[in-house]
């Protein structure tokens, strides 16, 4: 593949070989597509947020960041809404007072940017993982910012502690203040984003926070874990998303796995849930 997959500026097509007719040429033939703002790669390159994140990184300033959803990615979580799952385009941040790139295909804004919030990884400078949970957790829709947290806490990258003590000392940050009150209930327990969103879902409704990965025996003796638990009261509450609580094998796994957890349960939830009702 032309420079071997990796994305490369319309300036150095004679370098790789190519005159600018020959360039052209390959465009229009569809060789060679166009990604962002003079940026150019391979049509046989996967276009992944990878190939997209290093063909920003040609043409945003030396001095931009990754951040956000695209730092977390680089920390190895995907931490997309489900909506933008299949968007590619990378998020920088710069400096106040500095240039920020206007292009196509990249999202670039200006914030505070203490030195102390940026590393270097593989080559590209990124918003460290406690920089970038306290943006996630200001800028997201509050269901989604509980969700990052969470799995950014999960993967080790962050602690709560230290995720509150970094919010307290912001100051002028725009939401700031969802940011503070999302950190109190952090909890790297949580195994999904569903967990965390049926977590704050309780307590703005008014619940205590519950217990997350909740350790139970099952009747037949096996090991059991529930998303969510108030113990005392021997409550539990349990996430079952679409994508893998829908079909009927689905849901025979999930009443077998009911039944085993409470033995003495009245009604059928695959009755339940096939007459379309909330459980």
């Amino acid at each position: 593949m032309i420079n071997e997959g990796r994305p490369f500026l319309y300036s150095e097509h004679a370098a790789l070989g190519m005159t600018k007719t020959g360039m052209r040429r390959a465009v229009a033939d569809g060789e060679v597509v166009h990604l962002i703002a003079r940026v150019y790669a391979d049509a046989g390159a996967d276009d992944t947020r990878e190939l997209r994140i290093a063909a920003a990184s040609l043409v945003v300033p030396a001095h931009a960041v990754l951040c956000d959803e695209t730092a977390a990615w680089v920390w190895g979580l995907d931490v997309h809404r489900p909506t933008d799952r299949h968007r590619f385009e990378p998020k920088w941040v710069v400096p106040h007072g500095t240039s920020r790139a206007r292009l196509d295909g990249v999202t670039c804004r200006q914030a505070l940017l203490d030195d102390a919030d940026i590393v270097e990884v593989n080559g590209l400078r990124v918003t460290t993982p406690l920089r970038a949970t306290a943006d996630l957790l200001r800028k997201q829709w509050r269901p989604y910012a509980l969700a990052s947290a969470d799995a950014m806490a999960h993967a080790g990258l962050v602690r709560p502690m230290d995720v509150r003590a970094y919010l307290a000392e912001l100051k002028g940050y725009r939401g700031i203040r969802q940011a503070r009150v999302l950190a109190r209930y952090i909890e790297p327990k949580a195994a999904s984003p569903g967990e965390s969103w049926t977590r704050l879902r309780l307590v703005d409704a008014g619940f205590p926070v519950p217990r997350a990965q909740v350790e139970i025996v099952d009747a037949a003796g096996g090991l059991r874990y529930l998303d969510l638990a108030y113990v005392k009261r021997r409550v539990a509450i349990e996430f079952d998303g679409r994508q893998f609580h829908t079909s009927d094998g689905d849901l025979q796994q999930d009443e077998h796995r009911h039944e085993l957890v409470v033995p003495d349960r009245p009604g059928s939830l695959r009755r339940t849930l096939r007459q379309g009702q909330r459980v």
